[in-house]
């Protein structure tokens, strides 16, 4: 079994994409190219776009679809595809639809927006043209390992490789070599072929010796190691991993050392492949495969798992995190199932905490009996490797795992740790949206797995402890309790109504009408429905915080605040968490028309709000037209 240093998380430095460079224009070309163009005008030349509402839909771009989830709001400056997770702006599309670096996105927009590109900066101009030449470099190098592979030099690496069931088409295919056990056999090829040492230095291929001794001479960094080819996101040849054919050798694996082209921490092994094949039509993925190491990634993609790549030996890095969530939003880690690998799990949970936010989360995939990928495919076939990645489970279920492993739980004292250890990792979240979310979901199964105090009346006779008796009478039957009066029925109904338009104000430009339309029973409920009222008079575009703070001065903030407690029933009427707007507002009417074949009575008021909402609408359309002419 062979495999790199185990796979964990680590924080670094800000996100920055090793090729974007938005410095070299300014924060003020770029702001001003964004107001000259509207995201519609360009992302509909990509993607056919339907005018729905304040927003444009059409089928994603990033995935085979047959209903639209891709959205762009003009007035937000943003598109959002719910299909693939993806978010961004102008520039950012360009780049995920034509592969496009930031610079050249940003000169395409310029182009159409009318504006002349920023003075070029000499100095960045030299270090392009300088990395241009190391790569042409590196290329060479990689003809030269691939010949040397297939060569008598190579005999030993091709057995070894057979050995690990990959052909001749395999070793093109993956771009595979090997590098001669010999100290100028590379240097020697490149320089007759005109390289100097110094671009041999730069490109990480040769090593100079740090004294100046004359009989020293520089020598290949690479010996007797098969080669494999490392690209950075945009499919540039830029290093080499080497793995050792000696035994018992220093350095099993061994990467190119940092250049002018390579930043290890922001490379993923076969990256632009595995992205690539993610969005190919048919592949049902929601993120990445991410492996350990090379012989990992080869076969699964051997394997038809074309979309898996993996770390160079190291940590995952923030840079390289950013990566995955751009091709998808819930990359899967594969680790061993045993000791060691949920050790390496848990790590990456308490490291990815704070990056996680909706849309961008992390599944784990737990090998059992030590294996690795290449292992598990080699023993018992893709279709195992398969059913591993379907039993893959969220970062929440891990996070949970991770917790309840660290102490046996037979105490109160034992269970109250667990409850602490919660919070403290909750507090790691930063996004409020998902830390509330994992906050129910971790303090729920808290309750449901170790019980919460419930307690009857009737004095000590009746009390009970997680639903077990004491001596009173006993507690209702389970359907008993679950039957609900109408009375009970309509006043669910009414809040989950009042708590879908909290949770997502959006449903007002769709809803409006037959909301303010509608006779609620319960005072709390007519009270934020007429400030619902107020506030939809009195703006144009919906702004969750904006509401908020409308029902604040109206003096129900401590009102809205109890329609947080039913706040996931009200997710799941509404379709759930993953539901896209159209749906949430389809269960949101059809909510709406059972609660009113209860309200006949009530039609006149039915009919003037309705007539209201008309009037709002015609105001806010000609509120709209006049902001665009100015």
């Amino acid at each position: 079994m062979e495999k790199q240093p185990s796979l964990n998380i680590t924080l670094a430095i800000p996100f920055q994409t090793p090729y974007i460079t938005p410095m070299q224009f300014g924060e003020h070309f770029i702001d001003e190219i964004k107001a000259r163009l509207r995201p519609s005008d360009v992302i509909g030349k990509h993607v056919k776009l339907k005018r729905q509402g304040r927003e444009y839909a059409a089928l994603s771009p990033f995935s085979n679809e047959k209903t639209a989830s891709f959205f762009v709001n003009d007035e937000k400056g943003f598109y959002h595809c719910f299909s693939s997770g993806k978010h961004g702006d102008i520039i950012s599309f360009l780049m995920e639809v034509e592969g496009l670096s930031f610079p050249e996105a940003v000169e395409r927009l310029a182009i159409q927006a009318g504006m002349e590109l920023p003075a070029a900066d000499p100095q960045a101009e030299a270090r392009a043209a300088s990395n241009k030449k190391t790569i042409s470099i590196i290329e060479q190098a990689q003809v030269f390992f691939e010949k040397s592979l297939r060569r008598g030099i190579g005999q030993d690496a091709r057995a070894y490789l057979k050995g690990r069931g990959l052909t001749g088409e395999d070793c093109k295919r993956f771009g595979i070599g090997f590098a001669p056990d010999s100290f100028t056999a590379l240097v020697d090829e490149l320089s007759q072929a005109g390289a100097s040492i110094d671009r041999l230095v730069e490109a990480g291929l040769v090593i100079r010796p740090d004294d100046n001794r004359e009989n020293r001479k520089p020598w290949d960094r690479f010996r007797n190691r098969i080669m494999f080819p490392i690209t950075d996101a945009r499919g540039r040849l830029i290093a080499f991993g080497g793995r050792a054919m000696e035994v018992g050798a220093k350095a099993k694996y061994l990467n190119s050392p940092e250049t002018g082209v390579f930043h290890k921490s922001q490379i993923l092994y076969r990256y632009p492949n595995a992205r690539k094949a993610l969005h190919m039509p048919g592949n049902g993925a929601r993120g990445l495969i991410v492996a350990e190491g090379y012989m990992d990634v080869i076969a699964l993609a051997r394997a038809g798992f074309n979309h898996a790549c993996a770390p160079l030996g190291t940590a995952l890095t923030e840079d390289q995190l950013a990566l995955l969530w751009r091709a998808g939003p819930e990359p899967i880690l594969c680790f061993d199932g045993d000791k060691a690998g949920l050790r390496a799990a848990f790590r990456s949970v308490e490291r990815a905490l704070p990056l996680v936010r909706p849309g961008q989360t992390l599944r784990f995939a737990l090998l059992s009996d030590g294996q690795d990928p290449d292992d598990l495919i080699r023993d018992k076939g893709p279709d195992a490797m398969k059913r591993v990645l379907e039993k893959s489970i969220p970062l929440v279920d891990m996070l949970w795992r991770r917790e309840i492993e660290k102490e046996h739980l037979d105490t109160p004292e034992a269970k109250a740790g667990l409850k602490n250890r919660i919070f403290v990792a909750l507090r790691e979240i930063s996004d409020e949206g998902v830390r509330d979310q994992y906050k129910t979901a971790l303090l729920g199964r808290f309750d449901k797995e170790f019980g919460r105090p419930k307690w009857t009346p009737g004095g000590g006779r009746g009390k009970t402890w997680g639903g077990q008796s004491w001596g009173g009478k006993q507690k209702p039957s389970k359907t008993q309790a679950q039957k609900m009066q109408p009375e009970a029925q309509q006043m669910a109904r009414e809040r989950r109504l009042i708590g879908a338009v909290l949770e997502w104000p959006e449903l007002l430009e769709s809803v409006d009408q037959t909301l303010f339309g509608l006779k609620f029973s319960s005072s709390e409920c007519e009270n934020l429905q007429n400030v619902f009222l107020s506030y939809w008079q009195d703006t144009i575009a919906v702004d969750k915080r904006a509401l908020f703070a409308h029902i604040e001065d109206n003096g129900l903030g401590n009102v809205s605040k109890t329609f947080v407690r039913t706040r996931n029933l009200t997710i799941a009427a509404m379709g759930g968490v993953d539901a896209v707007l159209t749906e949430r507002t389809v269960k949101w009417l059809a909510e709406a028309r059972k609660l009113m074949g209860r309200e006949d009575a009530h039609g006149a008021k039915i009919e003037t709000r309705g007539r209201l909402a008309d009037t709002i609408r015609s105001e806010k359309r000609d509120a709209l037209q006049r902001l665009a002419r100015a």
